[in-house]
């Protein structure tokens, strides 16, 4: 099967922000994640929890009620816990929505200033991209750890 992306894409994380706000949508972490954002934070494992973590299903970031990702400093425009944000978060742009077509691809880069921009990613390192994004979507199961 030949991929639309089989001569690679451009990509660059600028840190803007963008992904991170106005749009609505779960936020989860394993718990070793967790617990990196906790340290970065430097504050306990239960804090965290009690302060950033939904409780329904699996560990999942709050958002504020326009969207936004609960670490998201709109007085910077960046994310508050950038060298340490999940997987998930690290994988953007290399989601299979995103990725479902030129379509989707496009629309997506309309909003973040890093698509089609930067090194070209060969469809090897694209297909790594997606397997970790992939591998935060099937690891449900393993988020009900406490962290």
């Amino acid at each position: 099967m030949s991929l639309w992306w089989e001569e690679g894409l451009r990509f660059r994380c600028l840190g803007c922000g963008r992904c991170c706000r106005g749009e609505p949508g779960a936020i989860f972490f394993t718990p070793e994640e967790g617990r990196r954002v906790a340290a970065y934070l430097g504050i306990s494992d239960s804090e965290l929890q009690r302060k950033v973590t939904l409780s329904w299903g699996p560990p999942s970031f709050r958002e504020r009620p326009n969207g936004d990702c609960i670490f998201y400093d709109a007085g910077t425009s960046r994310c508050s816990i950038y060298p340490v944000r999940p997987s998930q978060c690290r994988s953007f742009p290399f989601w299979p929505e995103v990725l479902e077509s030129p379509a989707s691809w496009e629309a997506y880069a309309a909003r973040c200033p890093g698509m089609n921009e930067g090194p070209l990613l060969s469809p090897a390192e694209i297909t790594e991209w997606v397997c970790r994004a992939e591998s935060w979507t099937r690891q449900e199961g393993s988020y009900g750890e406490k962290m």
